[in-house]
């Protein structure tokens, strides 16, 4: 499978291993070597072999393209009716698409804002088949329609869609047909993309609704176990995190909380090891590393923070006015922060203190999505196009 990292987009990622071409030294500056208008949206970008999948809208479609990672010239283009009906609450923010393209045996899987799942062919873009599940999708709660990115587990492609209105499912579908394997229902979609992970013999799949986490067997779809965690705007956003013994899950008024997952009396039961209240992540997933959790908390405008995994203390935390979002990503001795500004912060990733190592301005326009680790290049999404640059 290849994926940049999943989650939405806007609102995306969670925890990620280093990438495998994470930059050997931080250059001194970064430069464009290409730049290619794709439309709007917030989904990130997935390089797979030569070639960088983006999924966009021109309103009222959405487009989904591959172009050449060297070059940036366009390789195919597939565009799709896809009308969405925005809450007008929501204004800031665009139509989508949000949830990021997934990649895995020479196919492209996407879902649109207004919930239609496409399988591409790699190769050529030909369409393989569709899943209109946007009869599901209202937005008079749900303001920013479908967000979590299609995942592969277990062999079949998961995606979570739904609403407020109509109640919300998990999906499991066969990457060759669009058949359905098994669907989870239950309360409407959070923004979070679906997590998997093997504890205690078996393969949780775990996500948020508007009112909950859930852990449900990755194999059948079966509940395993829930945890409230409701939000009066419905703003489930941020991915969880697992660390290998909690599971991290933060709102921008709940607080960061962590669980332990446990098999008690045959049942499996989520039981809340610690809460942090001050840190409250609105949009961003954090990541990590070392015993200790980096993310942007939503106070101050916006802190850099770092977290004792097994606590939840907090360890450091920046002034403030770091930006509404941040992509995060690990490379082996640093956490970098991407803002939702275009600046990109490179920290030594320390437990002790925030240790600045460096910043650049890489946009001139808002990017919201994750970039793409490309040896010492970066390839970042803005406000409309994607561009390749390279460290000097």
């Amino acid at each position: 499978m290849r994926t940049p990292m999943l989650g939405l987009a806007f609102m995306l990622s969670t925890a990620v291993p280093v990438p495998a071409q994470s930059p050997v030294a931080w250059p001194a500056a970064y430069t464009r070597v290409w730049k290619v208008e794709i439309g709007e949206g917030y989904s990130s970008p997935v390089l797979a072999g030569n070639r960088v999948f983006v999924h966009s809208r021109k309103d009222p479609q959405e487009l989904v393209t591959a172009l050449d990672a060297k070059t940036g010239a366009v390789v195919w283009q597939n565009q799709y009716a896809a009308a969405f009906n925005k809450n007008g609450y929501a204004v800031k923010m665009g139509k989508g698409p949000n949830a990021t393209p997934l990649v895995t045996g020479g196919r492209v899987f996407t879902l649109g804002a207004s919930g239609h799942v496409h399988a591409w062919d790699e190769a050529t873009g030909k369409q393989l088949w569709v899943k209109d599940f946007s009869s599901r999708v209202d937005t008079s709660k749900l303001f920013c329609g479908t967000s979590a990115s299609p995942t592969l587990v277990n062999g079949a492609v998961i995606v979570q869609i739904g609403s407020d209105v109509h109640g919300g499912s998990i999906v499991a579908l066969d990457p060759a047909t669009g058949a359905l394997k098994w669907e989870w229902k239950g309360d409407g979609p959070g923004y979070a993309t679906p997590i998997s992970f093997e504890t205690g013999g078996v393969r949780h799949l775990v996500t948020l609704t508007n009112k909950s986490v859930v852990g449900v067997n990755a194999a059948t779809g079966a509940l395993l176990w829930s945890a409230p965690f409701p939000d009066e705007w419905m703003e489930n956003i941020v991915t969880p995190v697992w660390t290998g013994s909690a599971l991290i899950v933060s709102g921008i008024r709940q607080g960061t909380h962590a669980y332990r997952l446990a098999l008690t009396g045959g049942k499996w039961v989520a039981t809340e090891m610690w809460k942090n209240a001050d840190v409250t992540m609105y949009m961003s997933t954090p990541v990590v590393a070392d015993g200790v959790i980096y993310g942007l908390s939503a106070k101050r405008k916006g802190q850099f923070v770092a977290l004792d995994a097994a606590t939840g203390a907090l360890k450091w935390a920046t002034e403030g006015r770091e930006g509404e979002h941040a992509s995060l990503w690990l490379t082996p001795q640093h956490v970098a922060f991407l803002s939702n500004t275009g600046a990109l912060v490179v920290a030594r990733r320390s437990g002790a203190s925030f240790q600045l190592e460096k910043k650049y301005e890489l946009t001139a326009s808002e990017t919201w999505a994750r970039p793409v680790i490309a040896g010492g290049d970066l390839i970042v999404r803005d406000a409309t196009s994607l561009n390749r640059l390279t460290g000097k």
